[in-house]
């Protein structure tokens, strides 16, 4: 177990919106072009870490540091763009029957604390 103090705990942060920022500034047409925020609230900085990983997440910064971890060919790309479509268009198509009353919608789970 590692032990971490208050000032380490910064730094994390600090790291985190230092990624984040050149995230926001990279270049790309792709880039969203917004910054995420987030309070520290009654200094529970454990608490504030856990929501920036749930936003980063959501962002799909995770997705996009491990893509860019290593060379992606050409013809990769394409093929995973092409399914990355596929399913797309087939969740629309799933969540439009639903609507329709075509499909059962999904069960929603049960959350105990």
């Amino acid at each position: 177990m590692v032990k971490t103090t208050e000032h380490s705990r910064r730094e994390v942060i600090v790291g985190f919106t230092d990624f984040i920022f050149r995230h926001q500034c990279g270049p790309g047409p792709r880039e969203k072009g917004h910054h995420l925020q987030v309070l520290v609230r009654d200094n529970n900085v454990e608490q504030a870490l856990r929501v920036l990983k749930k936003k980063l997440q959501r962002e799909g910064v995770f997705r996009e540091m491990k893509a860019r971890s290593a060379f992606e060919k050409p013809s990769e790309k394409r093929a995973r763009e092409k399914a990355e479509a596929i399913r797309r268009q087939r969740k629309l198509a799933r969540k439009q029957m639903q609507r329709e009353g075509l499909l059962p919608a999904p069960k929603k789970a049960v959350r105990t604390r």
